[in-house]
Parts: C-alpha cells; sequence; structure tokens
C-alpha cells in the first residue's frame, strides 16, 4: 500500500442505473445484512448485560475482600490491646503484693497497743473489698487477654474464626466468601462463553458481508477500513476508506497503488455521481469481467 498524499471525500447519497439483476442483487443483499446486523445487536445487547452483572457481582466482592485488608491493623491493634491489658494486670499484680506487705507488717508490728485496743472486724471490710474488686478485676482482664489472643491467633491462621469471636470481629464470614467467590467464577464463565459466542457471530456476519458484497472488510487502524475484492488479480490490490464522520455517516478513499489503477470508476461513481456503493459494484463488475473474459 503506497503513501496517502492524496484523497477525495464524499457524503450523501448518489444514483447510480443499474440493470435489474444487479437491482435484485442488491435488495436482497440489504435484507440479509439487515437481518444479520440485528442478529448482531440483540447478540451485543446480551453481552452488555452480562458485563453489567459481572460488574455488579464484582463490586460485591470488592467490597466482601476490601474488609479483610484491614485484618492486618485489627491484628496489630488486638495485640496493642493485649500489651495493654497484660501491663494493667502486672500492676495490679504489684498493688497487690505492696497491699499484702503492707498488712503484714502492720500485723507483725501493729500499731496499737493490743492490751488496751479491741479489735473490732467489721463485716464490710474496705481491705476485704478491695481484695474482692482486685480479684474480680484480675479475672475478668484474664478473660479477656485470653479471648484477644484466640483472635489473634485465628487471624494471623488465615482460617475461619471461632463463632464465640466472629461476631466482635465484625469480618464476614467464610462461608459468605466463599459463596461469593462462586458467583464471580459463574459470571466470568458465562461472560467467557457469551465472548466465544459473540465472536462467533462476527466472524459469521463478515464472511455473509463478503459472500454477499464481494469485499472483504478488515479494521487496518482505528477509523481505517480495508477493502479487498474477492476477484482482485493480486492480494495487495486493496481499498482503503476512512470515517471522518460520526458512526461512519463520512466515508474518504484514501490514495493506494490499487485505487490509481481505476482513475474511471473514482471520476464517475465518487466525484460525479457522490456514490461509494456504485462505486464499489462497477469495480466489481470490472473486475469479474476481467477473469471471464480471460
Amino acid at each position: 500500500m503506497s503513501g496517502q498524499q492524496s484523497s477525495q471525500e464524499f457524503s450523501g447519497p448518489g444514483h447510480l442505473v443499474l440493470s435489474p439483476a444487479v437491482s435484485w442483487m442488491k435488495s436482497v443483499s440489504q435484507a440479509q445484512l439487515s437481518q444479520a446486523l440485528e442478529e448482531l445487536g440483540v447478540q451485543k445487547q446480551r453481552a452488555d448485560t452480562l458485563e453489567m452483572e459481572l460488574k455488579m457481582l464484582k463490586a460485591q466482592t470488592s467490597s466482601a475482600e476490601s474488609s479483610f485488608s484491614f485484618c492486618k491493623e485489627e491484628v496489630d491493634a488486638l495485640r496493642l490491646k493485649v500489651e495493654e491489658l497484660e501491663g494493667e494486670r502486672s500492676r495490679l499484680e504489684q498493688e497487690k503484693q505492696v497491699l499484702e506487705m503492707q498488712m503484714e507488717k502492720l500485723t507483725l508490728q501493729g500499731d496499737y497497743n493490743q492490751s488496751r485496743t479491741k479489735v473490732l472486724h467489721m463485716s464490710l471490710n474496705p481491705i476485704s473489698m478491695a481484695r474482692q474488686r482486685q480479684h474480680e478485676d484480675h479475672d475478668r482482664l484474664q478473660e479477656e487477654c485470653e479471648r484477644l489472643r484466640g483472635l489473634v491467633h485465628a487471624l494471623e491462621r488465615g482460617g475461619p474464626i471461632p463463632a464465640d469471636l466472629e461476631a466482635a470481629s465484625s469480618l464476614p464470614s467464610s462461608k459468605e466468601v466463599a459463596e461469593l467467590r462462586k458467583q464471580v467464577e459463574s459470571a466470568e464463565l458465562k461472560n467467557q462463553r457469551l465472548k466465544e459466542v459473540f465472536q462467533t457471530k462476527i466472524q459469521e456476519f463478515r464472511k455473509v458481508c463478503y459472500t454477499l458484497t464481494g469485499y472483504q472488510i478488515d479494521v487496518t487502524t482505528e477509523s481505517q477500513y480495508r477493502l479487498t475484492s474477492r476477484y482482485a488479480e493480486h492480494q495487495t490490490d486493496c481499498l482503503i476508506f476512512k470515517a471522518t464522520g460520526p458512526s461512519g455517516s463520512k466515508m474518504q478513499l484514501l490514495e493506494t497503488e490499487f485505487s490509481r489503477s481505476v482513475p474511471e470508476l473514482i471520476e464517475l461513481h465518487l466525484l460525479q455521481q457522490d456514490s461509494i456503493p456504485a462505486f464499489l459494484s462497477a469495480l466489481t463488475i470490472e473486475l469479474f469481467s476481467r477473469q471471464t473474459s480471460i
């Protein structure tokens, strides 16, 4: 394909007088092409629907999996909590030992005259109450430490969280995550199958276009299309059209070595009649005549 220095631009329908046989073939081709395009549109709509469902399922899975990104921070926070509780327990144990030593010292030495002073034991002894509270606090802190240790170990192992710790962890259960993963895998499988069907339909549509119009259409670059006639004498004999309007409403013929070989057809059908279909039909008849006349 040679350089693309010069080009002609066309828009709007043209007029070409065709024989009855060519007109009939054109009407049949248009009907079959319309049916193929309608079927392609239905398949594309189904593909878009399944793609939307896949995105929704992926969004649900992302929200579930994003909660696991906080596991490491939660583990670190729980470890700090355990260390704080351990420190508080150690402090209470030290205070307990200090109080016991002071009480033992008072008992041994005494700060009163035992011969003259009568010791009364109160039913609500403040020291006994303090010991009781200290014992209860110690048990509570010990229980909390054990629960947090169990949660930390479960998160570090990455296995299922025990039922008694799952409510406090506020993380989705492994069963829910497994169900979401199954849904995503099922949606991805459906999407893959639909893509295969859609690709098959595209190939079928290209074959239909080639059979009905006699041109194989390939996308070379963005908005550029290569047309190769089934009656071309050489594989390099092709036409290059470029879409210049929205949705291909305007097409521009780019210069190639093959287009320079048919200046009469370009002058008549493109420049004068402004009809790309007439130009392609005339070119098909011209190439067909060359092959049958040999």
